[in-house]
């Protein structure tokens, strides 16, 4: 089989969560230990850093990559989903894999690893750990696909766990309160590794210090550091952070929820440092400015078109939405045309009763099976006071906004990241 045979052999071999969901989730780290001694253990042959939380994860992973990198550090990165190209998931100082390495893993480990029956989220983690090791690469910074505890990832053994915050998502798999998901989060703590809590307030914050006491993990709040002197945000829409340890910073990543990510990166910068890491302040001040070019992340308020102007950006929750509501609260158009879409086991309720009801909506489905249909989204969203016609596609709903819009219009795309994706993919 060549590549893209072999990828499709994949997806439908294997249980893919972002095409089934729910039916897809393996729970547990047996799997995943038993690949482990398949394929030798390859993650014990470099520093780990893990990354868990519910918003957030994937703009900290990047950034701290960048920064890391330009510190002199051969980087592996994990991450996932993605949104184009299934290599985005496994990069090393920003190069995503090579197609010649899936073939070679999978050619290998696949029929080795039949009677365990990994599902597709466990088998490439496992493709990533053992890429890493052939790519001697120094650290790795491993996202965590759902929840902590029972994540696949959770097999590692970090220098320093990073959980960004906690909302309500994946409620069915990993618990309906704040406190519930936070335990499930909470389970990357491990005895004595350093960790750096993001955001946390009342009974989320007890259970991370309960678990960090019981495995006698250093804490860090980064919500109460002084990493930061100040923070703009700037017409350019970039943020401008006077940093306590670094001076002036420009973020490139501009959606507002990027301010309290960037406290949590700072924050955690000063563990690293602390276990032996060393962060140039150039390095510090280049992986924030250019993050997107030096590892390929993408859809994060992402300006993707001019006159109208057109942004995307892969919030997929209430806690992300938060953000890109008041975000676009402030943007001063003639008209706000609104793409939409999300998949079918999210809060999608929740979600649209955030969305403004003076905009104008374009409801889509991504092309994945978990995806709501778009008439059944028009109809959930007109109960809230929501208005738009419905299209089958993201593409067409996306260029059917572009040409209903005057030039000085604007236009957002989101919901969820499939909905990116396949923007993304057609552009």
């Amino acid at each position: 089989m060549d590549y893209e045979e072999t990828l499709q052999y994949l997806y439908r071999q294997l249980p893919v969560f972002q095409q089934i969901g729910q039916a897809a989730y393996k729970p547990g780290l047996d799997n995943s230990l038993a690949l482990d001694r398949l394929v030798g253990s390859p993650h014990k042959r470099y520093a780990t850093i893990h990354i868990a939380g519910t918003n957030g994860k994937g703009s900290t992973s990047h950034v701290l990559a960048a920064i890391l990198q330009r510190s002199g550090y051969k980087v592996g990165l994990y991450t996932s989903p993605h949104l184009v190209d299934f290599r985005e998931r496994i990069r090393v100082n920003g190069e995503m894999i090579s197609k010649e390495a899936v073939l070679e893993f999978t050619r290998k480990y696949l029929d080795a690893s039949r009677e365990i029956h990994p599902s597709f989220f466990e088998l490439t983690m496992m493709m990533a750990f053992d890429y890493f090791a052939a790519c001697h690469v120094d650290v790795a910074v491993i996202e965590t696909g759902l929840g902590g505890r029972l994540d696949s990832t959770n097999i590692i053994t970090p220098r320093t766990c990073v959980i960004t915050n906690i909302s309500y998502d994946h409620m069915a798999l990993l618990g309906d309160t704040l406190s519930a998901i936070a335990r499930e989060k909470a389970g990357i703590i491990k005895k004595g590794i350093p960790v750096v809590i993001g955001e946390a307030e009342g009974e989320v914050r007890r259970v991370f210090e309960e678990k960090a006491k019981e495995v006698s993990a250093p804490i860090f709040f980064a919500q109460e550091s002084d990493v930061l002197r100040s923070c703009r945000y700037d017409k350019a829409g970039q943020w401008c952070i006077d940093s306590r340890d670094y001076g002036p910073l420009s973020y490139e990543l501009g959606g507002l929820c990027q301010e309290k990510n960037a406290v949590t990166i700072l924050c955690a910068l000063r563990v690293l440092r602390q276990q032996g890491f060393t962060i140039r302040p150039d390095a510090v001040r280049e992986g924030f400015a250019q993050v997107t070019s030096l590892t390929g992340l993408q859809g994060r308020w992402q300006q993707v078109h001019t006159r109208p102007t057109a942004y995307c950006d892969t919030g997929h929750n209430t806690g992300g939405f938060q953000y890109i509501v008041r975000q676009l609260s402030t943007i001063q158009c003639p008209t706000l045309r609104i793409v939409f879409g999300m998949v079918s086991d999210k809060d999608i309720s929740g979600v649209l009763s955030m969305l403004p009801t003076t905009a104008v909506y374009y409801f889509t489905q991504a092309a994945i099976p978990r995806a709501l249909p778009a008439d059944t989204m028009q109809s959930k969203a007109l109960e809230r006071g929501l208005k738009g016609k419905a299209y089958t596609t993201v593409p067409e709903a996306y260029q059917a906004a572009l040409q209903d819009s005057s030039p000085d219009d604007f236009v957002f795309v989101g919901g969820s990241s499939f909905v990116v994706a396949d923007l993304l993919a057609s552009l």
